[in-house]
């Protein structure tokens, strides 16, 4: 089944395999993506009018905002960036351009696109590199044709290949090499971040191609004539537009710390202009015209996802305007603690599966019981209430603290089992969590 065809209740339940609680994010951003559906399937004329409904995600740092717009966007095979709001500034101030949020999704699209093309030629390309390594290790003769005593030996170097009887042999191989331009630095005004991307590319253009020898094994010359070959294969100006129009009909911008940018007019404070970055932000949320080295990008249709803890500031302290273009607002929950005990065995890529599958490199037999679980959830949530609340992330400085001598020590273990309960929990943690100091900057 097609991602793109997904119902809403199919994709909330992909997200709930890596991302615990949240119900209403997760209802969002679901009928986000099956508008998406919806809205290539109406006529032609109705179809430019109907414009995404961005999303704002109000929450605490570390409840999952970010990673239910990754999964999201993984799920759906779009373009994605993250940016964080509080490194642009407005036009006229030392920072970043706005428009170049745009730029780098569409750069990443065009990687994406491009990689989708050389997987679909592998085989081809894995084929034609074969036929070349195979002229390397047996030379056809300059003049005249090949005989048949030739051929036939081709066709048994060909079966040594196959088989792997050739890995340990060295050959040199020739590939095309990209022109090595001179290393340029061009400071440029604001808004013209893409001036020396360009001016670089259109230096390679310039130069002639070069090609490179190296002496490899068979198996690392076959990847390197595959690359090569996949990469002539592949046509590079139908999957730069290809890649545009993912940007424009499917792009996904997720806009962290957008809290940051709610200062208004006649606030005191190191930063500049907030309210101009808001300003900034406007056409490009609304839908215009951004110019990229690739050409013009539409934004009318890219859903733009913004999130912030909004601890000092209020949504309603953003513009009016930009409030506008936000429609769609969900408020995320604080983690407790039968979250984090959720959190710490339901999704697939869990904190304690993935220890025990960093230990078992090491022949290390990990074991996490179910009161260790409870324990381990109970002072993480404990010192986010007593300290900064940092949601999930606090499970990463408890269990690194909790397994740091059995990490340190698991080389030497050999073949050990190490049982975590909750007595070994309380014994290595609780003189830390009792220490109101030391759980400050420890936990």
């Amino acid at each position: 089944m097609s991602a793109s065809t997904f119902t809403p209740r199919e994709i909330v339940s992909e997200l709930d395999r890596y991302v615990v609680g949240q119900r209403d994010a997760k209802r969002a951003v679901a009928i986000a993506l099956r508008n998406r559906w919806r809205r290539m399937q109406v006529p032609e004329p109705l179809r430019d009018e109907i414009a995404p409904k961005n999303i704002i995600m109000i929450g605490p740092t570390g409840v999952g905002k970010t990673e239910i717009s990754r999964r999201l966007a993984k799920l759906a095979q779009a373009p994605f960036i993250k940016v964080e709001a509080s490194k642009f500034t407005e036009v006229g101030y030392v920072g970043r351009d706005v428009e170049s949020i745009i730029r780098d999704l569409t750069e990443l699209a065009i990687n994406m696109v491009r990689e989708e093309e050389r997987e679909k030629v592998r085989v081809r390309a894995h084929e034609q590199a074969e036929e070349r390594l195979l002229d390397l290790l047996l030379p056809p003769p300059p003049t005249t044709p090949a005989s048949a005593d030739q051929s036939e030996t081709r066709e048994k170097l060909r079966g040594l290949l196959r088989a792997g009887r050739l890995d340990d042999r060295m050959v040199e191989v020739e590939v095309t090499k990209p022109p090595a331009g001179p290393m340029i630095e061009v400071m440029t005004p604001q808004g013209m971040e893409d001036f020396q991307g360009s001016l670089k590319d259109m230096l390679e253009n310039l130069m002639p191609k070069r090609t490179k020898t190296s002496r490899v094994r068979v198996p690392e010359a076959l990847e390197l004539l595959a690359q090569e070959q996949a990469t002539r294969l592949v046509d590079m100006d139908a999957a730069t537009k290809e890649a545009v129009r993912r940007v424009e009909e499917s792009g996904i911008v997720f806009l962290d710390e957008i809290d940051k940018i709610t200062g208004r007019e006649g606030m005191h404070g190191p930063d500049v202009s907030r309210e101009g970055v808001q300003r900034d932000l406007l056409p490009i949320v609304e839908g215009s015209i951004v110019n990229t080295k690739h050409g013009p990008v539409r934004t009318d249709h890219v859903l733009f996802i913004a999130s912030g803890a909004f601890h000092i500031a209020k949504p309603s302290d953003l513009l009016p305007e930009f409030q506008g273009r936000f429609p769609i607002r969900v408020e995320l929950d604080a983690l407790t603690q039968a979250d984090f005990i959720r959190i710490l065995t339901e999704p697939e890529n869990a904190l304690t599966r993935q220890y025990v599958a960093l230990l078992a490199t090491e022949n290390v037999r990990l074991h996490f019981t179910d009161d260790a679980i409870a324990e381990i959830a109970r002072i993480a949530a404990q010192v986010n209430e007593r300290t900064e609340n940092i949601g999930a992330r606090r499970l990463h400085t408890v269990l690194e603290r909790l397994l740091d001598q059995t990490s340190f020590d698991a080389p030497e273990m050999g073949g050990r089992e190490v049982r975590v309960d909750g007595a070994m929990v309380r014994e290595r943690l609780d003189a830390i969590l009792q220490d109101q100091d030391l759980s400050r900057f420890i936990l």
